[in-house]
Protein backbone atom coordinates (compact mmCIF):
# COMPACT_ATOMS: atom_id res chain seq x y z
CA UNK A 1 0.00 0.00 0.00
CA UNK A 2 3.23 2.49 1.06
CA UNK A 3 4.21 1.95 -2.38
CA UNK A 4 1.07 1.43 -4.72
CA UNK A 5 -0.47 4.55 -3.04
CA UNK A 6 2.17 6.36 -5.62
CA UNK A 7 -0.25 5.04 -8.68
CA UNK A 8 -2.72 8.01 -7.61
CA UNK A 9 -0.37 10.63 -9.28
CA UNK A 10 2.32 11.77 -12.08
CA UNK A 11 4.00 8.05 -11.62
CA UNK A 12 6.29 8.15 -14.67
CA UNK A 13 9.60 7.50 -14.18
CA UNK A 14 11.66 9.82 -16.01
CA UNK A 15 9.72 11.99 -13.27
CA UNK A 16 11.85 10.09 -10.40
CA UNK A 17 14.73 10.69 -12.66
CA UNK A 18 14.38 14.63 -13.06
CA UNK A 19 13.34 14.97 -9.65
CA UNK A 20 16.30 13.13 -7.99
CA UNK A 21 18.66 15.37 -10.68
CA UNK A 22 16.47 18.96 -9.03
CA UNK A 23 16.89 17.58 -5.61
CA UNK A 24 20.96 17.01 -5.88
CA UNK A 25 21.26 20.63 -7.78
CA UNK A 26 18.89 22.41 -5.05
CA UNK A 27 21.04 20.90 -2.21
CA UNK A 28 24.46 21.77 -4.14
CA UNK A 29 23.08 25.67 -4.02
CA UNK A 30 22.45 25.37 -0.41
CA UNK A 31 26.24 24.33 -0.24
CA UNK A 32 27.17 27.51 -1.65
CA UNK A 33 27.34 29.79 1.69
CA UNK A 34 29.33 26.78 3.25
CA UNK A 35 32.11 27.07 0.69
CA UNK A 36 32.18 30.89 0.25
CA UNK A 37 32.67 30.73 4.39
CA UNK A 38 35.83 28.41 3.31
CA UNK A 39 36.87 30.99 0.89
CA UNK A 40 36.96 33.59 2.61
CA UNK A 41 38.61 31.98 5.74
CA UNK A 42 41.24 30.49 3.83
CA UNK A 43 42.05 33.84 1.66
CA UNK A 44 42.11 35.50 5.43
CA UNK A 45 44.44 33.08 6.73
CA UNK A 46 46.59 32.73 3.53
CA UNK A 47 45.62 29.15 2.72
CA UNK A 48 45.73 27.55 -0.80
CA UNK A 49 42.36 26.28 -0.82
CA UNK A 50 43.33 23.33 -3.22
CA UNK A 51 45.46 22.19 -0.56
CA UNK A 52 42.49 21.87 1.45
CA UNK A 53 41.34 17.89 1.75
CA UNK A 54 37.44 17.10 2.42
CA UNK A 55 38.58 16.08 6.02
CA UNK A 56 40.09 19.21 6.96
CA UNK A 57 37.39 21.27 5.34
CA UNK A 58 35.14 19.64 7.36
CA UNK A 59 36.79 21.30 10.50
CA UNK A 60 38.03 23.96 8.72
CA UNK A 61 35.26 26.85 10.13
CA UNK A 62 34.43 26.77 14.18
CA UNK A 63 32.38 23.84 14.91
CA UNK A 64 29.28 25.90 15.14
CA UNK A 65 29.32 27.38 12.31
CA UNK A 66 30.63 24.68 10.07
CA UNK A 67 27.61 22.08 11.18
CA UNK A 68 25.00 25.45 10.65
CA UNK A 69 26.46 25.79 7.19
CA UNK A 70 26.60 21.93 6.67
CA UNK A 71 23.22 21.46 7.63
CA UNK A 72 21.91 24.64 5.60
CA UNK A 73 22.43 22.61 2.66
CA UNK A 74 20.11 19.90 3.70
CA UNK A 75 17.11 22.58 4.68
CA UNK A 76 17.51 24.00 1.29
CA UNK A 77 16.96 20.35 -0.17
CA UNK A 78 14.56 19.58 2.00
CA UNK A 79 12.51 22.55 0.34
CA UNK A 80 13.48 21.52 -3.17
CA UNK A 81 12.56 17.91 -2.83
CA UNK A 82 9.34 19.31 -1.17
CA UNK A 83 8.45 21.09 -4.18
CA UNK A 84 9.41 18.78 -6.79
CA UNK A 85 6.57 16.41 -4.77
CA UNK A 86 3.86 19.27 -5.24
CA UNK A 87 4.84 20.13 -8.63
CA UNK A 88 6.34 17.40 -10.97
CA UNK A 89 4.51 14.68 -9.12
CA UNK A 90 0.94 16.48 -8.27
CA UNK A 91 1.59 14.54 -4.79
CA UNK A 92 0.78 15.13 -1.15
CA UNK A 93 3.84 15.46 1.34
CA UNK A 94 1.77 12.82 3.57
CA UNK A 95 1.56 10.03 0.35
CA UNK A 96 4.90 10.10 0.26
CA UNK A 97 5.34 9.83 4.52
CA UNK A 98 2.45 6.99 5.42
CA UNK A 99 -0.31 5.30 3.96
CA UNK A 100 -2.37 6.42 7.20
CA UNK A 101 -4.50 9.01 7.07
CA UNK A 102 -2.38 11.60 8.68
CA UNK A 103 1.05 11.18 9.62
CA UNK A 104 1.45 9.88 13.12
CA UNK A 105 3.66 11.73 14.85
CA UNK A 106 3.20 9.17 18.32
CA UNK A 107 5.25 6.69 15.99
CA UNK A 108 7.44 9.29 15.11
CA UNK A 109 8.48 10.06 19.21
CA UNK A 110 8.06 6.73 20.07
CA UNK A 111 10.78 5.68 18.01
CA UNK A 112 12.96 8.94 18.00
CA UNK A 113 12.54 8.84 22.34
CA UNK A 114 13.48 5.29 22.13
CA UNK A 115 16.52 4.62 19.76
CA UNK A 116 17.78 8.25 21.88
CA UNK A 117 17.64 6.77 24.82
CA UNK A 118 19.44 3.32 23.72
CA UNK A 119 22.16 5.12 21.95
CA UNK A 120 22.85 7.18 24.74
CA UNK A 121 23.05 4.68 27.08
CA UNK A 122 25.53 3.19 24.80
CA UNK A 123 27.81 5.87 24.46
CA UNK A 124 27.74 6.31 28.67
CA UNK A 125 28.69 2.57 28.84
CA UNK A 126 31.91 2.81 26.29
CA UNK A 127 32.35 5.74 28.10
CA UNK A 128 33.09 4.39 31.36
CA UNK A 129 34.45 1.00 30.01
CA UNK A 130 37.04 2.73 28.41
CA UNK A 131 37.23 6.59 29.74
CA UNK A 132 41.16 7.18 28.38
CA UNK A 133 39.22 6.86 25.48
CA UNK A 134 37.67 10.69 26.32
CA UNK A 135 37.94 14.22 27.18
CA UNK A 136 35.64 16.22 28.23
CA UNK A 137 34.98 18.65 25.86
CA UNK A 138 31.75 20.44 27.50
CA UNK A 139 31.67 24.43 27.21
CA UNK A 140 28.55 25.23 28.39
CA UNK A 141 28.19 28.87 26.09
CA UNK A 142 29.55 26.60 23.09
CA UNK A 143 27.09 23.66 23.74
CA UNK A 144 24.04 25.64 23.96
CA UNK A 145 24.21 27.15 20.67
CA UNK A 146 25.21 23.91 19.85
CA UNK A 147 22.07 22.58 20.83
CA UNK A 148 20.03 25.56 19.47
CA UNK A 149 21.30 24.50 15.89
CA UNK A 150 21.52 20.56 16.22
CA UNK A 151 17.29 20.30 17.68
CA UNK A 152 16.58 22.84 14.86
CA UNK A 153 18.79 21.45 11.59
CA UNK A 154 19.65 17.59 12.69
CA UNK A 155 15.92 16.66 12.25
CA UNK A 156 15.57 18.34 8.56
CA UNK A 157 18.91 16.63 7.58
CA UNK A 158 17.70 13.11 8.70
CA UNK A 159 14.32 13.96 7.29
CA UNK A 160 16.06 14.76 3.91
CA UNK A 161 17.48 11.29 4.30
CA UNK A 162 14.73 9.34 4.89
CA UNK A 163 11.95 11.73 2.62
CA UNK A 164 14.60 10.79 -0.59
CA UNK A 165 15.23 7.22 0.26
CA UNK A 166 12.30 5.47 2.38
CA UNK A 167 10.03 8.15 0.35
CA UNK A 168 10.68 9.38 -3.11
CA UNK A 169 12.95 6.88 -3.93
CA UNK A 170 11.16 3.87 -2.27
CA UNK A 171 7.95 4.93 -4.16
CA UNK A 172 9.83 5.79 -7.52
CA UNK A 173 12.12 2.81 -7.78
CA UNK A 174 7.94 0.76 -7.17
CA UNK A 175 6.79 2.89 -10.19
CA UNK A 176 9.78 2.04 -12.03
CA UNK A 177 9.03 -1.49 -12.28
CA UNK A 178 5.92 -1.06 -13.92
CA UNK A 179 8.49 0.45 -17.05
CA UNK A 180 9.13 -1.29 -19.86
CA UNK A 181 13.07 -0.57 -19.79
CA UNK A 182 13.40 -1.18 -15.70
CA UNK A 183 14.16 -4.58 -16.18
CA UNK A 184 17.22 -4.21 -18.29
CA UNK A 185 18.51 -0.75 -16.56
CA UNK A 186 18.20 -2.89 -12.82
CA UNK A 187 20.54 -5.24 -14.10
CA UNK A 188 22.62 -2.81 -15.66
CA UNK A 189 22.86 -0.58 -12.63
CA UNK A 190 24.07 -3.92 -10.76
CA UNK A 191 26.74 -4.54 -12.50
CA UNK A 192 27.97 -0.90 -13.68
CA UNK A 193 27.56 0.38 -10.33
CA UNK A 194 30.27 -1.79 -8.40
CA UNK A 195 32.68 -0.05 -11.00
CA UNK A 196 31.73 3.40 -10.34
CA UNK A 197 32.13 2.71 -6.78
CA UNK A 198 35.46 1.24 -7.75
CA UNK A 199 36.60 3.82 -9.91
CA UNK A 200 35.48 6.33 -6.70
CA UNK A 201 37.77 4.19 -4.54
CA UNK A 202 41.08 3.83 -6.43
CA UNK A 203 41.14 6.93 -8.51
CA UNK A 204 39.23 9.36 -6.75
CA UNK A 205 36.76 10.72 -9.96
CA UNK A 206 34.53 14.05 -9.53
CA UNK A 207 31.43 14.87 -9.49
CA UNK A 208 31.20 15.48 -12.59
CA UNK A 209 32.67 12.33 -13.97
CA UNK A 210 30.04 10.57 -12.10
CA UNK A 211 27.53 12.07 -13.39
CA UNK A 212 28.51 11.05 -17.12
CA UNK A 213 29.43 7.62 -16.05
CA UNK A 214 25.94 7.85 -14.95
CA UNK A 215 24.05 9.19 -18.11
CA UNK A 216 26.05 6.90 -20.14
CA UNK A 217 24.91 3.93 -17.81
CA UNK A 218 21.34 5.48 -18.98
CA UNK A 219 22.21 5.26 -22.27
CA UNK A 220 23.66 1.81 -22.63
CA UNK A 221 20.51 0.43 -20.55
CA UNK A 222 18.18 1.97 -23.24
CA UNK A 223 20.01 0.68 -26.06
CA UNK A 224 20.86 -2.99 -24.32
CA UNK A 225 16.52 -3.27 -23.94
CA UNK A 226 15.85 -2.24 -27.12
CA UNK A 227 18.06 -4.70 -28.74
CA UNK A 228 17.06 -7.66 -25.90
CA UNK A 229 13.13 -7.13 -26.86
CA UNK A 230 13.26 -7.29 -30.45
CA UNK A 231 15.58 -10.43 -29.87
CA UNK A 232 13.13 -12.36 -27.49
CA UNK A 233 10.61 -10.29 -26.32
CA UNK A 234 8.67 -13.23 -24.19
CA UNK A 235 12.49 -13.51 -22.29
CA UNK A 236 12.30 -9.94 -21.46
CA UNK A 237 8.70 -9.74 -20.46
CA UNK A 238 9.32 -12.74 -18.13
CA UNK A 239 12.09 -10.69 -16.56
CA UNK A 240 10.10 -7.62 -15.99
CA UNK A 241 7.58 -9.45 -14.28
CA UNK A 242 9.80 -10.76 -11.75
CA UNK A 243 11.10 -7.41 -10.71
CA UNK A 244 7.89 -6.34 -10.32
CA UNK A 245 8.77 -6.99 -6.45
CA UNK A 246 9.03 -4.71 -3.36
CA UNK A 247 12.07 -6.70 -2.50
CA UNK A 248 13.74 -4.30 -5.33
CA UNK A 249 12.92 -1.18 -4.14
CA UNK A 250 14.01 -2.40 -0.50
CA UNK A 251 17.45 -3.25 -2.16
CA UNK A 252 18.03 -0.31 -4.31
CA UNK A 253 17.54 2.09 -1.69
CA UNK A 254 19.23 0.59 0.73
CA UNK A 255 22.23 0.29 -1.65
CA UNK A 256 22.24 3.64 -2.87
CA UNK A 257 21.89 5.52 0.47
CA UNK A 258 24.74 3.06 1.74
CA UNK A 259 27.26 3.71 -1.30
CA UNK A 260 26.65 7.91 -0.92
CA UNK A 261 28.40 7.61 2.66
CA UNK A 262 31.52 6.32 0.84
CA UNK A 263 32.63 10.09 0.61
CA UNK A 264 32.32 10.89 4.65
CA UNK A 265 35.70 11.08 6.48
CA UNK A 266 34.58 8.10 8.62
CA UNK A 267 35.27 5.80 5.62
CA UNK A 268 38.81 6.91 4.76
CA UNK A 269 39.79 6.59 8.54
CA UNK A 270 37.73 3.10 8.92
CA UNK A 271 38.09 1.64 5.67
CA UNK A 272 35.53 0.39 3.34
CA UNK A 273 34.14 -2.38 5.30
CA UNK A 274 32.19 0.52 7.20
CA UNK A 275 29.87 0.16 4.30
CA UNK A 276 28.45 -2.97 5.61
CA UNK A 277 27.30 -0.50 8.30
CA UNK A 278 25.94 2.10 6.32
CA UNK A 279 24.39 -0.52 3.53
CA UNK A 280 22.70 -2.46 7.10
CA UNK A 281 21.79 0.85 8.10
CA UNK A 282 19.53 1.31 4.81
CA UNK A 283 17.94 -2.44 4.78
CA UNK A 284 16.86 -1.50 8.32
CA UNK A 285 15.45 1.48 7.66
CA UNK A 286 13.63 0.33 4.44
CA UNK A 287 12.10 -2.80 6.42
CA UNK A 288 10.57 -0.77 9.12
CA UNK A 289 8.81 1.50 6.86
CA UNK A 290 7.87 -1.42 4.04
CA UNK A 291 6.65 -3.21 7.46
CA UNK A 292 4.99 -0.17 9.17
CA UNK A 293 3.41 1.28 6.14
CA UNK A 294 4.76 4.40 6.49
CA UNK A 295 8.43 5.89 7.25
CA UNK A 296 7.55 7.30 10.69
CA UNK A 297 9.54 5.20 12.55
CA UNK A 298 12.68 6.01 10.27
CA UNK A 299 11.91 9.50 10.74
CA UNK A 300 12.18 9.08 14.43
CA UNK A 301 15.34 6.71 14.13
CA UNK A 302 17.43 8.45 12.15
CA UNK A 303 17.18 11.99 14.03
CA UNK A 304 17.42 10.12 17.18
CA UNK A 305 20.78 8.56 15.60
CA UNK A 306 22.33 11.88 14.91
CA UNK A 307 20.78 14.04 17.10
CA UNK A 308 22.23 12.32 20.53
CA UNK A 309 25.40 11.41 18.79
CA UNK A 310 25.82 15.00 17.54
CA UNK A 311 25.60 16.32 21.38
CA UNK A 312 27.01 13.44 23.28
CA UNK A 313 30.42 12.88 21.61
CA UNK A 314 32.47 14.13 18.76
CA UNK A 315 35.98 13.54 16.86
CA UNK A 316 38.13 15.11 14.62
CA UNK A 317 37.80 12.33 11.48
CA UNK A 318 33.79 12.62 11.83
CA UNK A 319 31.45 14.63 9.47
CA UNK A 320 30.15 16.61 12.17
CA UNK A 321 32.81 18.14 14.20
CA UNK A 322 30.61 19.77 17.08
CA UNK A 323 31.29 21.37 21.21
CA UNK A 324 29.62 17.98 22.33
CA UNK A 325 30.11 16.83 25.68
CA UNK A 326 32.85 14.56 24.84
CA UNK A 327 35.44 14.22 22.34
CA UNK A 328 36.90 10.63 21.04
CA UNK A 329 40.43 10.44 21.02
CA UNK A 330 40.85 7.51 20.81
CA UNK A 331 42.66 5.86 17.77
CA UNK A 332 39.77 5.20 15.40
CA UNK A 333 39.60 1.32 14.01
CA UNK A 334 37.06 -0.74 12.88
CA UNK A 335 36.33 -4.20 14.69
CA UNK A 336 34.11 -7.34 13.84
CA UNK A 337 32.25 -6.39 16.54
CA UNK A 338 31.43 -2.82 15.21
CA UNK A 339 29.52 -4.25 12.64
CA UNK A 340 28.35 -7.24 13.69
CA UNK A 341 26.29 -5.84 16.78
CA UNK A 342 24.29 -3.27 14.95
CA UNK A 343 23.56 -5.10 11.71
CA UNK A 344 22.87 -8.34 13.24
CA UNK A 345 22.00 -8.28 16.42
CA UNK A 346 20.73 -4.66 17.54
CA UNK A 347 18.74 -3.87 14.18
CA UNK A 348 16.94 -7.39 14.47
CA UNK A 349 16.19 -6.61 17.93
CA UNK A 350 14.72 -3.28 17.01
CA UNK A 351 12.52 -4.75 14.09
CA UNK A 352 11.23 -7.48 16.80
CA UNK A 353 10.33 -4.86 19.13
CA UNK A 354 8.46 -2.48 16.37
CA UNK A 355 6.69 -5.38 15.26
CA UNK A 356 5.30 -6.80 18.92
CA UNK A 357 4.23 -2.52 19.60
CA UNK A 358 2.48 -2.07 16.37
CA UNK A 359 1.30 -5.78 15.68
CA UNK A 360 2.86 -6.08 12.03
CA UNK A 361 2.38 -9.56 10.07
CA UNK A 362 1.99 -10.41 6.68
CA UNK A 363 5.94 -9.98 6.37
CA UNK A 364 6.21 -11.79 2.93
CA UNK A 365 3.41 -9.87 1.17
CA UNK A 366 5.18 -6.23 2.17
CA UNK A 367 8.49 -7.21 1.63
CA UNK A 368 8.58 -9.14 -1.25
CA UNK A 369 4.92 -9.23 -2.65
CA UNK A 370 4.06 -8.28 -6.16
CA UNK A 371 4.09 -4.22 -7.11
CA UNK A 372 1.16 -3.91 -9.33
CA UNK A 373 -0.44 -1.37 -11.53
CA UNK A 374 -4.61 -1.03 -10.45
CA UNK A 375 -6.82 -2.68 -13.24
CA UNK A 376 -7.99 0.40 -15.26
CA UNK A 377 -11.83 -1.02 -14.98
CA UNK A 378 -10.78 0.93 -10.93
CA UNK A 379 -9.48 4.28 -12.10
CA UNK A 380 -11.69 7.12 -11.59
CA UNK A 381 -10.26 9.32 -13.05
CA UNK A 382 -11.21 13.34 -11.63
CA UNK A 383 -9.07 16.31 -14.11
CA UNK A 384 -6.28 14.61 -14.45
CA UNK A 385 -4.98 11.70 -16.61
CA UNK A 386 -3.51 9.31 -13.73
CA UNK A 387 -5.81 7.39 -11.92
CA UNK A 388 -6.14 7.14 -8.10
CA UNK A 389 -6.41 4.19 -6.54
CA UNK A 390 -10.03 2.94 -5.18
Amino acid sequence: MFIAQAFNYKYDFWRYLLGSVLIFIATSLGQVPFGVAVFMKAAQDGDNMLEIDQTNMLGYLEPNLNLFLLLLSFAVGLIGLFIIIKTLHKQTIKSVTTSRKKIDWKRIWFAFFFWGIISSSLVLVDYYSNPEDYVNNFELNRFLILAVIAIIFVPIQTSLEEYIFRGYLMQGFGMGTVEKNFAIGFLASIIFIPILVYLNIIYKISIWYNLLAALSIIILCVFISELLKKRDSQLYLKLSKSLRRKWVPLLLTSLIFGLLHIANPEVEKLGYSIMVYYIGTGLFLGIITLMDEGMELALGFHAANNLFTALLVTADWTVFQTHSILKDVSDPKLEFIDLVLPVFIIFPILIFIFARVYKWDNWRDKLFGKIEEPPKEDYKIIGSDYPPLQ
